[in-house]
């Protein structure tokens, strides 16, 4: 006999998802079988599956400990205690968020299968500290709540606890909280810009086109703010207001205006940059997530309330604005890096 006691984590959802989970090897019909027979039970009492799980509740799951593991999730061998070591960069941490400061070159999220991503270091980190347990990755996954290109580095969010996740997304969706990138875009940018357009993803290539118009039902509608910090004749420093949050909306929006983002080869021709590539080696754009302001929030949310989180530019990014000879806002531009 398996017990299983709800925690906060597992607690909101019907009884059934919650075996699913547990059990993700099973035939489709195999829980409600064991339902019906009685042979799983919640609370002492036999369950349909339809109710809503409270923290604390019960759950006895009377199978072969052979059965129990033939259906149940392999968290052990998932390789979240093999990934390759990696020291996060952690920006603030409570009971139920964490927010990391992503290196370029690392995924948000897996795009194939062996790929290891922030997810996975999440996890790992979690793991590790022993704020999480492998049994408890059967039935609840933390997880990163905004993502971020392979190639932009910055804020990732993530939720620790089920709580977390959900609040997150819901602050992303209904966009209450404020997000801020540092880039540096070619060419000289004097002025700041509120731009509206529409956004059309070529799945295929993985690139967008910035319309002004809406031309077709997958056209998303984008607005980006942005303001330039310092500039010269060949480059600005610009601090951008995320408004929506489209995939590749501030490296094509900022490229449709005439002015890429520097070391970006998808959306900006080589000689714009090459003197850059060549003396700082640059191997990805210099676009950075490297502010998010919290609305206010009260309850169990109250410590991130208003909060500010901040990521420090990465160092290639530093040193281009240091080295670089402003014709304005040179004072500016060297207190963003402090």
């Amino acid at each position: 006999m398996k017990e299983i006691i709800i925690k906060s984590n597992e607690a909101g959802q019907r009884f059934d998802k919650f075996l699913k989970k547990y059990l993700p090897a099973a035939p489709a019909g195999f829980v409600y079988k064991m339902l019906r027979k009685k042979n799983i039970l919640l609370n002492g009492k036999k369950a349909s599956g339809s109710e809503k799980l409270k923290e604390q509740d019960i759950v006895k799951l009377f199978l072969s400990e052979e059965t129990v593991q033939k259906f149940s999730a392999d968290v052990s061998t998932g390789g979240y205690r093999e990934i390759p070591a990696a020291k996060l960069d952690i920006l603030y941490e409570d009971a139920h968020v964490l927010a990391v400061n992503k290196p370029a070159g690392m995924l948000s999220q897996k795009a194939k299968p062996e790929d290891v991503s922030m997810v996975e270091y999440v996890i790992h980190y979690l793991l590790r500290t022993g704020e999480l347990t492998e049994e408890e990755l059967c039935t609840f996954k933390p997880s990163i709540c905004n993502r971020l290109d392979r190639n932009t580095s910055g804020i990732i969010m993530a939720g620790k606890s089920l709580a977390g996740l959900q609040k997150l997304g819901e602050l992303f969706k209904e966009r209450t909280l404020s997000k801020y990138y540092l880039c540096l875009a070619m060419g000289m940018v004097r002025e700041p810009r509120h731009i509206c357009g529409y956004l059309c993803k070529d799945k295929k290539n993985n690139v967008a086109a910035v319309k002004e118009q809406k031309e077709t039902e997958e056209d998303l509608p984008i607005e980006t703010e942005y303001e330039p910090v310092a500039w010269n004749q060949e480059l600005s420093l610009l601090r951008v207001h995320l408004i929506t949050g489209r995939t590749h909306q501030i490296r094509a929006h900022l490229a449709s205006t005439g002015h890429p983002i520097l070391g970006d080869a998808k959306y900006g021709a080589e000689r714009h940059f090459s003197y850059y590539r060549k003396k700082y080696h640059l191997r990805w754009q210099m676009l950075h997530a490297y502010e998010l302001v919290m609305p206010e929030l009260a309850g169990e949310f109250s410590p991130l309330s208003g909060k500010r989180i901040c990521a420090p530019v990465p160092g290639t990014f530093y040193k281009i604005i240091e080295e670089t000879a402003w014709e304005h806002g040179t004072q500016e531009a060297l207190e963003v890096l402090h």
